[in-house]
């Protein structure tokens, strides 16, 4: 039993061993405890920047969509407003002949008619409306709507032979077709 004694690992014998390095290596590790806490308020400030950083950001990202928002609401309300100017002209024009109606002959309201539409032509122009006088096209369902076939031995079947109203885009988009009269071959 001795000599299992003597080779048996004693707790307290380790202890006993360790306090005598324990010194040492107490200061080591007061040494990396604060490194460790210098180490975590480096890391603790880093993302409190990051953080703000983040809420800068959100921030920005906010007010760039709220400007958008205005941007857009401000569009809305004001995107008829070139094309209401182009049409005031159209409206003076109209008011003078109704007020000279009476005092007007035949020949002068007419010629007053022929230049308000003018005036109305150049503004739904720049306006980017184009009117469509199909008469002579291949019939295009796109662009015409078929009112009627009339047999025709002059025209191209399946062409614009008559245009019952015209029709309107808007910058290439369709605003109303032209009504038309189709030919068809002869019976």
């Amino acid at each position: 039993m001795g000599e299992s004694d003597s080779s048996s690992f004693s707790p307290f014998q380790a202890g006993a061993g360790e306090s005598s390095t324990a010194g040492g290596g107490a200061a080591g590790l007061e040494n990396e405890l604060a490194a460790a806490r210098a180490a975590l308020a480096e890391a603790q400030g880093q993302a409190q920047t990051a953080k703000d950083q983040a809420l800068r950001a959100l921030a920005e990202l906010d007010n760039v969509r709220k400007r958008a928002q205005r941007d857009v609401e401000s569009a809305h309300r004001y995107a008829l407003e070139k094309f209401a100017q182009e049409l005031l002209p159209v409206k003076d024009s109209l008011d003078f002949g109704i007020e000279n109606a009476g005092r007007a002959d035949v020949a002068s309201l007419t010629e007053g008619q022929a230049a308000t539409q003018r005036l109305l032509a150049k503004a739904l122009e720049r306006a980017g409306v184009v009117e469509l006088n199909p008469v002579g096209e291949p019939f295009d369902a796109n662009f015409h709507e078929a009112m009627a076939a009339q047999p025709s031995a002059t025209a191209e079947p399946s062409s614009v032979l008559a245009v019952v109203q015209r029709g309107y885009t808007l910058n290439g988009r369709l605003l109303r077709p032209a009504r038309v009269i189709v030919a068809k071959a002869p019976a």
